[in-house]
């Protein structure tokens, strides 16, 4: 039951990086405010079961929970999910490497605020673990070379809004930890995609982009289904299921099998080749990550 918990993180990360490279860029017409509504409106219709199954422990909740599964959501649900959606459409899903960029910064941010508001501690070999699989995700993105911003406007926005996902994503699981306290992981899944759905609403009627809805493909519907079912709801579903049960910490390294996922489809699908760094890359990250959700969290 200990390694299901990590394992499952690392199977919805998977999932997430197959979202990013097969099925997100066939939206790249739609408003991305609006690819975030509708993807969070379909999984929370879909998860509606578990409302009514649990509505009097909804209604028991406290201030302190909805303060947390409102900021899961307004983070995780919203500005990361936009953020990162609209990076990846400003580079064409070509450039993927400024947008994988926030997997190497996303566990510093989770780490420092777990540390922070979770009071989580952490043992010596969890850093020097964390530290190689950081170091094995930016070989396996950027080999020996630095980053390089191009001059263009548009990578350079993307750069800008995968740090604001980075931020945000790892501010999410943090949150995630405290919203699950009193809950359990499925009323958790359906409360994030819930008020998720309601923020999304507030600003897509804002930005006057509801109207968009009509310019929704058949066969992006059917894509839309598709997330919610796998890459969307389900991963969520298998994420929290992890959170439960180990710490904030170890769930975001274990989140670095998106990166991984990401670039093994990069050259499989668009025949990107991996060169021998970044085969290295691969080995040290998924060693890394086998170590971190091997720990006992203290």
């Amino acid at each position: 039951m200990g390694r299901l918990a990590p394992l499952s993180i690392i199977i919805a990360a998977s999932l997430w990086g197959f979202d990013g490279i097969v099925l997100r860029p066939s939206l790249y017409n739609l408003p991305v405010p609006l690819v975030v509504f509708v993807e969070s409106t379909i999984v929370a219709l879909i998860l509606s079961p578990i409302f009514f199954k649990n509505r009097s422990k909804i209604f028991s909740l406290d201030k302190k929970d909805w303060i947390a599964f409102f900021l899961v959501a307004l983070t995780g649900g919203a500005i990361g999910t936009m953020a990162i959606t609209k990076a990846l459409f400003y580079v064409n899903f070509v450039n993927l490497s400024i947008v994988i960029l926030i997997q190497k910064l996303q566990p510093v941010f989770a780490i420092v605020l777990a540390a922070i508001f979770l009071r989580e501690k952490l043992s010596k070999e969890f850093f020097i673990w964390a530290g190689f699989a950081i170091a094995g995700a930016y070989l396996l993105t950027f080999g020996f070379s630095i980053p390089v911003i191009n001059s263009s406007d548009k990578t350079t926005i993307a750069a800008v809004l995968s740090l604001i996902a980075a931020i945000s994503f790892g501010s999410s699981t943090v949150f995630s930890k405290r919203a699950l306290r009193n809950v359990n992981f499925e009323l958790g899944t359906y409360l994030r995609f819930g008020m998720a759905t309601v923020i999304m609403l507030i600003i897509t009627i804002y930005l006057g982009q509801l109207s968009s809805i009509d310019d929704i493909q058949p066969n992006q519907w059917f894509i839309f289904l598709v997330i919610a079912l796998t890459t969307g709801g389900a991963a969520i579903f298998l994420y929290y299921y992890g959170l439960k049960k180990i710490t904030a910490s170890v769930a975001t390294i274990c989140e670095l099998a998106f990166p991984l996922t990401a670039v093994i489809l990069e050259y499989l699908i668009h025949d990107n080749i991996i060169g021998p760094v970044q085969w290295i890359g691969v080995l040290i990250l998924i060693v890394s990550i086998i170590k971190v959700s091997s720990l006992k969290s203290r």
